[in-house]
């Protein structure tokens, strides 16, 4: 008898932690299971800002995929996936080969949303993937180089759209990464600008309004200007136009204002609800029995009208009772309904300030910063154990990740 074949689409947080606790769930020989992902390795998406500025190892932030997992229980398929075909139960991946199931899980993340601004796709960089947050570093290196030839000021603006979570934490490590990198190429910090976009009233309008002082106060004494209750409308590769006839001369945008999940399984024909795949409480794919859906890509609804967020917290929290759903799905066994606990929110704003809530606690200042490390170990923790923690500290490789430098 044939054992049943698990496939898992994409190691994003909820990909790969689904995939470990497959490792411990299923007995030895009780089924084939196959992560499948584009890249060979797994990136921390709440620390890309660092890889932006160059503020962290690549290996830091991008880790060998068939370093965390058990190579002899989790097969690893470094591939692209291009269709779904539900009926025949198969996976076909870029080239032609194509990959079977018995279960299915699609963990294909996000995409960024750029709500049809014209110019953004074309010219704006994203922090969306480890290898397009490499595309700003190389970017910024370039254009600091190109300004000790032409002194064109518009070079040294930097412009981040977007005053949540992604935009704050990379407005910090801008201010914290470019004196170095000024430094490096012989070009004056003093003629740098830093600038945030935020179409709301302030930065994390989410957040109390004592955290929203704070970090806005932050931001200034890190002298980057804030410019909020403004829309942007537009922007090519030397401007950005926003409302009230205002044009900011820059050729460095990056846009952080909005997700949305991966546009590839709208066209796989599964049930889709705004833009997702639509989920049970279990987390499979409605009107399906062995294709399963967690994260960015897939529509979990708290109740009638609200649905769960894009945020790893969501991912992290949906992988072990995924694994726990296919393994019982297998056996024959009941399924377990999935529920969401929020346990707080926390961003750094550069190496010695962050912002957050866990709780009922309001945190801020270096507690916030200290509590953010302690919520990046954690994750480590749970993906390699200790071990993992020391490595990814103390003996990192320090080789850069080679990647093809392209959006």
């Amino acid at each position: 008898m044939n054992k049943p074949k698990i496939v898992i689409l994409g190691a994003g947080y909820g990909g790969i932690i689904t995939s470990k606790k497959l490792e411990k769930l299923l007995k030895s020989g009780e089924a084939d299971v196959t992560l499948i992902n584009k890249h060979d390795y797994h990136y921390i998406t709440t620390q890309l800002h660092k890889t932006g500025i160059g503020t962290a190892a690549d290996r830091q932030i991008a880790m060998s995929i068939p370093e965390l997992i058990d190579i002899s229980k989790t097969h690893f398929l470094k591939a692209t996936v291009t269709h779904v075909d539900t009926d025949n139960q198969e996976v076909q991946l870029e080239g032609g080969e194509t990959v079977n199931y018995d279960y299915l899980l699609i963990a294909l993340g996000f995409e960024g949303q750029t709500f049809g601004i014209p110019g953004v796709k074309e010219n704006a960089f994203e922090l969306r993937s480890f290898r397009s947050s490499k595309a700003i570093y190389h970017h910024i290196k370039k254009q600091l180089n190109l300004y000790k030839e032409d002194q064109d000021p518009s070079r040294l603006t930097f412009v981040v759209a977007g005053g949540g979570f992604t935009g704050i934490e990379l407005l910090g490590e801008l201010a914290d990464g470019l004196p170095k990198l000024c430094k490096e190429h012989n070009v004056p910090f003093e003629k740098v600008k830093i600038i945030g976009i935020e179409a709301a009233p302030s930065v994390i309008p989410f957040f109390p309004k004592q955290s929203v002082e704070y970090t806005t106060e932050v931001l200034r004494k890190l002298n980057i200007q804030l410019i909020t209750s403004t829309k942007i409308l537009g922007c090519t590769a030397d401007k950005i136009i926003l409302e009230n006839n205002i044009e900011v001369p820059a050729k460095t945008l990056v846009w952080s204002c909005g997700v949305q999940g991966n546009t590839i399984v709208q066209k796989w024909g599964l049930p889709i609800e705004k833009g997702k795949l639509a989920v049970d409480s279990y987390l499979r794919v409605k009107n399906t029995k062995n294709v399963f859906s967690i994260g960015d890509c897939s529509l979990f609804m708290k109740d009638d009208k609200t649905s769960l967020a894009p945020t790893a917290q969501v991912a992290l929290q949906q992988a072990p009772v995924c694994a726990k759903n296919i393994v019982a799905s297998l056996r024959g066994e009941s399924l377990t309904s999935f529920e969401y606990h929020h346990k707080g929110s926390v961003a750094s704003i550069g190496l010695s300030a962050g912002v957050g809530k866990v709780g009922t606690v309001r945190l801020s200042g270096l507690i916030g910063a200290f509590m953010k490390l302690v919520i990046e170990a954690r994750y480590l923790f749970n993906l390699g154990g200790p071990s993992l923690i020391l490595k990814q500290h103390f003996g990192v490789n320090r080789e850069q990740v080679k990647v093809t430098v392209k959006q």
